[in-house]
């Protein structure tokens, strides 16, 4: 076999369609039961698969310009060719997202196809028991199915996020036997829990959604941020999550259209009460929360200036403190992986092990809310597809 693949993921597939292309005898391995299982699932079933407003600073890694030349050669209209081609129809969301207009698995049965027409075989519900390198480009692969070799050995197995869809750490691991650095993998696009005090104070918001900037290490996204029970989640939330550490702040600016303390003025001689008047601007649940976690709820021509300035600033940067994420049962995607200092950027083979490639989620690049991650796997299998 000139290339196995290990993954029938979007990068594995990708990947296996273009180096088929190149008439190169291809070999997809996956232990599951169905190819694309994270595609099926993406986007809630209608997958986001590209953004065509894509950059290479929508991604984090440790090295930010490592994606560069990859999403370069592979942009969102090169997919949408393709959808194009077979005839399968998409929308624009917002903030340039890309769904498929019906379901997914138009996408899993487009790729599937592509794979066929390509010559790319797959051998499904097969598990990897044993890798060895018996020379240089001579891969052995012992598999529960039977015993393998290659030329070419493509690492495509995502990272440790849905575990429930059978996610593993085996691209670690595989990297680690071969001698690869391997970043830290934490989960991220995650869910960030309130410290013991805020859940106290906020448990009870559980549903409540509210249009806010957050902030945090110089980065902000604007969304909807949605209370929990037990923190904070919605796509401002998802994609701080990927800048957030532990012991960071998060500041989040509640009324990003208007200037609270303003309106403060114009009603300084009222009587409504503060959480009355705050019930205009977000749910009545959280008006009486921030009043009961933060000030008085009084008439508002009882406080003093200083107050209603303290207040306006308080919703305007609302501190929290997250004591963690929700993990990797939560978590869209794995930040951290192999390290990309070990690949060559153009080919996304490794520098230490010729004829060894990583790529998709189990690479260190990870991109933001999106549809950005789906395309780093198209664009980095694609890459791959080229030269093994």
């Amino acid at each position: 076999m000139d290339v196995v693949i290990i993954g029938a993921g979007a990068s594995g597939l990708m990947c296996g369609i273009e180096a088929g292309k190149r008439s190169r005898s291809v070999l997809i391995i996956d232990h599951a039961r169905q190819p694309g299982e994270k595609i099926r699932i993406s986007g809630g079933g209608h997958c986001n698969f590209t953004n065509i407003n894509l950059h290479y600073e929508n991604y984090f890694s440790s090295n930010p310009h490592f994606c560069k030349s990859a999403i370069a050669r592979y942009t969102p209209y090169n997919f949408i060719y393709m959808l194009n081609k077979h005839g399968i129809n998409y929308y624009e969301k917002e903030n340039g997202q890309m769904f498929c207009k019906n379901s997914s698995a138009e996408i899993i049965k487009m790729l599937k196809q592509e794979c066929n027409k390509a010559g790319a075989q797959m051998l499904l519900n097969c598990r990897i028991e044993k890798i060895k390198l018996i020379k240089e480009r001579c891969f052995h692969i012992k598999t529960s199915l039977g015993e393998i070799e290659s030329e070419s050995l493509v690492i495509a197995t995502g990272g440790l996020s849905y575990q429930s869809l059978g996610a593993t750490d085996i691209g670690h691991r595989i990297a680690k036997q071969f001698g690869l650095a391997v970043i830290l993998p934490m989960p991220a696009l995650v869910p960030l829990t309130f410290n013991s005090e805020d859940i106290k104070l906020f448990r009870e918001l559980s549903g409540i959604s509210i249009d806010s900037i957050v902030s945090c290490n110089k980065k902000h996204f604007r969304g909807n941020i949605l209370f929990t029970h037990r923190g904070l989640s919605g796509p401002a939330i998802l994609n701080i999550s990927l800048y957030w550490n532990i012991g960071d702040n998060l500041n989040i600016n509640l009324l990003p259209d208007s200037d609270i303390h303003e309106i403060f003025l114009t009603k300084r001689q009222s009587k409504i009460k503060l959480s009355n008047l705050l019930s205009k601007y977000f749910p009545d649940r959280f008006s009486r929360a921030f009043c009961d976690a933060y000030t008085e709820s009084k008439p508002l021509n009882l406080y003093t200036e200083k107050e209603l300035q303290n207040i306006a600033h308080q919703l305007h940067n609302w501190k929290i403190q997250p004591s963690g994420t929700e993990g990797f049962k939560k978590a869209e995607v794995t930040l951290g992986g192999i390290d990309t200092k070990e690949l060559s950027s153009k080919t996304m083979e490794s520098k230490q092990v010729p004829g060894l490639y990583f790529t998709g989620e189990v690479v260190d690049v990870t991109g933001q809310l999106g549809g950005y991650n789906l395309h780093w796997a198209w664009a980095s299998g694609y890459a791959a597809g080229q030269y093994v």
